[in-house]
């Protein structure tokens, strides 16, 4: 008989950390200075915010798009960029089929171009530094990870972290040429020579539960509703408390 997960009921979500109410509630004017080219189907688009309070790794923000005839578009998106990158913050945004606004990020928009910004949002999903972060990923979920990373890199910080991303291949392996020892990569479809393909498994979570460092793993676990629920099943069977996994889920 197989058991059936229910994540969204069993998982608390710890006590949001407090962020300026009247800041984040303020929209601000963000202007594209720079486009990257992730993937084939994701890039990051840089914005200057001069009046941006600062944020958490891991929170997001809501960015609001105004056509000439007034009518309005809003998204949530997750901030990759670390704190320490002030004044600016990065979105990294997938190529959406039929998709209003990341449509036009991908096909309209050049550095010049200004949107509108406000937050930043949440706290649940924050990692501020100070726990050892066992992050898991797929595909875009990736987002707000990296910028846990890049905090942790930023601040030369001690305390332990490991990401386990996933993707369908190398080419689609969002910040492939950022990752160093903290990461493992895991590929659903192809793979370079020597590694095995398939979907995250025991084999990748395990290892790193029966070697947690001292007080353990703050497990991040960010992707679609279907990974979410696979990737914190396979945390809660290698032994991960339940009140200690956080979730972001999109789709």
């Amino acid at each position: 008989m197989t058991e059936i997960f229910a994540p969204v009921t069993r998982f608390a979500v710890p006590g949001r950390i407090a962020v300026s109410n009247r800041a984040a509630a303020e929209w601000q004017t963000a202007t594209l200075t720079e486009v990257r080219r992730e993937t084939p189907y994701a890039s990051t688009f840089r914005f200057a915010v001069p009046a941006w309070q600062g944020h958490l790794p891991g929170q997001h923000l809501m960015l609001r798009l105004t056509a000439e005839d007034g009518y309005t578009a809003q998204r949530h998106y997750s901030i990759a960029s670390p704190p320490e990158d002030s004044g600016h913050i990065e979105l990294t945004l997938d190529h959406v089929e039929g998709g209003e606004v990341s449509g036009w990020f991908h096909t309209v928009a050049k550095p010049g171009d200004e949107v509108e910004v406000r937050g930043p949002l949440s706290g649940f999903f924050a990692w501020p530094g100070d726990l050892p972060a066992l992050l898991i990923g797929a595909g875009s979920g990736v987002v707000p990870l990296m910028s846990m990373v890049r905090h942790h890199r930023a601040r030369g910080l001690s305390v332990p972290l490991r990401l386990l991303v996933s993707a369908r291949s190398p080419e689609e392996l969002i910040y492939a040429r950022e990752f160093g020892a903290e990461t493992t990569p895991v590929f659903t479809r192809s793979a370079p020579p020597g590694v095995p393909v398939g979907r995250m498994a025991a084999a990748h979570v395990a290892p790193l539960l029966a070697a947690q460092p001292e007080g353990g793993w703050e497990a991040y676990v960010c992707g679609s509703n279907a990974f979410a629920e696979h990737a914190s099943r396979l945390l809660v069977e290698a032994g991960q408390p339940v009140d200690r996994i956080r979730i972001e889920r999109f789709g």
